[in-house]
Order: structure tokens, then C-alpha cells, then sequence
């Protein structure tokens, strides 16, 4: 894995009320979430990115509000790429 380092000023910790520990694993948490939520990541990588296995993960997405990602979702992506591809490929009848 690669390391990011984003500098935080140390008063950021006192309000959270969490260990430098905590901190950096929420943060991993909420990013992997999000990136998710996006379609950016698997559940499975995402998982990875935080130290969680999948199911584990995906379980814990309530915790910030998030849900597994939308099944309906995807199919109309993949029906859009589809309109696209044949558009680009197809002669329009």
C-alpha cells in the first residue's frame, strides 16, 4: 500500500476526543466509504483500505449514513455505456 500523508493542526484531535489512532482509522473509514459510495472502489477494496474484511465493511456503512451500493445504480451505468458504445459503433437505422 501507498501512504498520503494530509498535515492537520494537533488541535484538530481535541474536539474529536480521539487518540491520533483513532483518528487516522476513522479518516481511512470515512474515505473508503465514500470512494464506495462513488462506485470508486469494491466493497472488498474499499474493506482493504480501512483494515476491514467485506462483509465487516459493508455491515459498518451505517455507521456514516452510507448503504451498500445501489444495484439499480450500476444497471443504468451499464446501460448508458451500452447506448454509448452502440451509438459510437452502430450505425443509426
Amino acid at each position: 500500500m501507498s501512504d498520503i500523508t494530509i498535515t492537520l493542526p494537533e488541535s484538530i484531535l481535541i474536539p474529536t476526543g480521539q487518540s491520533r489512532e483513532g483518528f487516522v482509522q476513522e479518516a481511512k473509514f470515512l474515505l473508503a466509504s465514500k470512494l464506495y459510495e462513488l462506485g470508486r472502489l469494491s466493497s472488498g477494496r474499499a474493506g482493504a483500505v480501512c483494515g476491514l474484511d467485506r462483509v465487516t465493511f459493508l455491515l459498518s456503512l451505517h455507521r456514516v449514513g452510507a448503504g451498500p451500493a445501489s444495484p439499480r445504480r450500476r444497471a443504468c451505468r451499464r446501460g448508458l455505456m451500452f447506448a454509448r458504445w452502440r451509438r459510437r459503433f452502430l450505425p443509426c437505422s
